[in-house]
């Protein structure tokens, strides 16, 4: 009896296994990307780091340099669109926060 049930575990591993490439097909960066809501101008943490949408937008604040938006950002995340300062949210690619820093490379 004991081997009857640690076959049928096995077997249920097995195919847990051989599933399992499949279901990472499925939950693809862009499948992410899609559910994250895209980070409002009025959101607390945006305020406090100046995000804007636009780049352009902060051209007169002490920090930005011209070439400086989120898509050049070492916190930007292409394959969500997200950003590691405003977890949760997409950022416009063209957007800016204080917090910019370039990408190494």
């Amino acid at each position: 009896m004991a081997n009857t049930s640690r076959r049928g575990f096995l077997k249920k591993g097995m195919f847990g296994l051989a599933a399992l490439p499949l279901g990472m097909g499925v939950l693809t960066s862009q499948s992410f990307a899609a559910t994250l809501p895209p980070l409002s101008e009025d959101a607390p943490n945006a305020k406090a780091l100046n995000y804007v949408k636009n780049s352009a937008d902060a051209a007169d604040h002490p920090a930005h340099k011209p070439d400086s938006v989120c898509e050049n950002c070492m916190f930007w995340q292409p394959d969500t669109q997200g950003c590691t300062l405003f977890q949760g949210f997409s950022v416009e690619p063209t957007g800016w926060c204080q917090s910019w820093v370039q990408r190494p490379g």
